[in-house]
């Protein structure tokens, strides 16, 4: 089962690496900067469709979204 915090905390560090603001992720991703906030805090989790939005957004593939490397899931 997925931990959304530590989904959230993954989503602000890969964030933070690209050098991007809260508000460019959701420019990209075409919702509230407060929708990005209350993933980022665990308070909410986007739906599947939303993963290839944010991953496009930091850059990354989707998978790096749930672990550093292939083989480290969250």
């Amino acid at each position: 089962m997925l931990n959304m915090e530590t989904f959230g905390r993954r989503i602000a560090s890969l964030r933070q690496r690209a050098g991007l603001t809260q508000n460019d992720v959701a420019e990209v991703c075409l919702v509230t900067v407060q929708a990005v906030s209350k993933w980022e805090r665990g308070l909410s989790c986007p739906d599947a469709l939303m993963l290839e939005r944010i991953a496009k957004a930091l850059g990354v593939e989707i998978q790096e979204l749930f672990c550093e490397k292939s083989h480290e899931a969250i």
